[in-house]
């Protein structure tokens, strides 16, 4: 692993920064709620993709090996899921049509990591590329956890700074009410990016 770590970096960093259904969730919560109420969801992601990429380790990928099936299950459920959450965005109320509104939650965020396909995906993939079960299967997978949960928490931060740095722009309801639409048909795009 000690010869892959750089390699195994920067596979996080793509995997953790680039848009995905966790990322935009984040900025669209940042950007609706504020960073603080925003935190619950930053948890609920990294706690979640973290304890995937353990269960992954453990085997999981060798049970998609063989069951192929499942693997299609979870994605169509991670789809169905995501269509769920950008119809739920496209038409949230805006602050002057409703005052108290909720932030995704972080059990949400902690549970969609087992049907979100990009996490499984992304994970299945990384695990079968750097975790060497022959030598070293220990020390490997406690470095690919440890770097994996790095760069969620630092995708996860950045995604909300960026949400709670286009706040200041809010300066109407339309802009408000544009970028929720934008933020749904990004997840759209997630979702049809997994059939293609």
């Amino acid at each position: 692993m000690s010869s892959q770590l750089i390699s195994l970096i920067l596979f996080g960093i793509a995997a953790s920064f680039s848009p995905g259904p966790n990322n935009i969730l984040t900025s669209y919560s940042a950007y609706n709620f504020g960073f603080k109420k925003t935190i619950p969801t930053i948890v609920g992601v990294v706690t979640g993709w973290t304890l995937l990429s353990i269960l992954l380790i453990l085997g999981s990928t060798v049970i998609f090996a063989k069951f192929e099936n499942l693997q299609i299950t979870i994605k169509i459920l991670g789809s169905i899921y995501l269509i769920f959450l950008a119809y739920k965005i496209s038409f949230a109320e805006t602050k002057s049509e409703k005052k108290v509104r909720k932030p995704v939650t972080f059990i949400n965020t902690f549970f969609f990591q087992f049907v979100n396909p990009k996490s499984i995906i992304a994970g299945s993939t990384a695990v079968s590329l750097f975790i060497d079960i022959q030598s070293d299967y220990l020390r490997d997978s406690i470095i690919f956890v440890i770097v994996m949960f790095l760069a969620a928490v630092g995708s996860q931060s950045a995604w909300c700074l960026m949400g709670t740095y286009l706040r200041k722009f809010a300066t109407s309801q339309k802009f408000m009410s544009n970028f929720n639409y934008t933020m749904s048909f990004l997840l759209i795009v997630c979702v049809i990016m997994f059939y293609v």
